[in-house]
């Protein structure tokens, strides 16, 4: 097996054998069983995926809606509010607020605003966003990679990256 007898000069015994124990290890016996034992899981394996065959039922129920996409309310440079490239003012804005709130009330709104606009003029944004009664508003902020987050609870803006300076589309 792994022990054995190696002739060497000295140390032989009166048979003139010599008996120091072979301290090397045969490796060639445990490849194989890996070997075996990676073949027969590499076979077991997509047979244990497969799980018990049954006859599902049918049903009537309506399926799951998709997430619907987020709007998106921009706030540019010059503190202007905009809905899909339409630029509203203060009093225009809030009147559209409120005709797409009674369609959606659950609609997740996206508030995006300029760097260079002071806080406190994307806070009234917000507020009349609040107003005009969607439930689920969020900031949305370009993270240090420069890849827009994605919205919590809704699908991923398909809209591209926003450009390097902060501007607004």
């Amino acid at each position: 097996m792994g022990m054995g007898s190696i002739r060497a000069s000295g140390g032989d015994d009166e048979d003139g054998l010599d008996t120091t124990p072979m301290s090397e290890i045969n490796v060639t016996p445990m490849v194989d069983v890996m070997l075996v034992l990676l073949i027969i899981f590499m076979v077991a394996a997509p047979l244990m995926t497969t799980g018990v065959p049954v006859q599902l039922p049918k049903t009537s129920a309506a399926k799951v809606a998709q997430a619907k996409k987020p709007l998106e309310v921009t706030i540019d440079k010059d503190g202007s509010p905009s809905i899909a490239k339409e630029i509203f003012t203060q009093e225009s804005l809030m009147p559209r607020l409120r005709a797409m709130a009674a369609e959606d009330p659950s609609q997740v709104v996206l508030v995006r605003g300029d760097r260079d606009v002071p806080y406190g003029k994307i806070m009234e944004v917000m507020g009349l966003v609040g107003q005009a009664g969607f439930t689920k508003v969020s900031l949305i902020a370009q993270s240090p990679g420069g890849a827009l987050p994605s919205a919590p609870g809704a699908a991923a803006p398909a809209a591209p990256a926003a450009p390097a300076n902060g501007a607004a589309r």
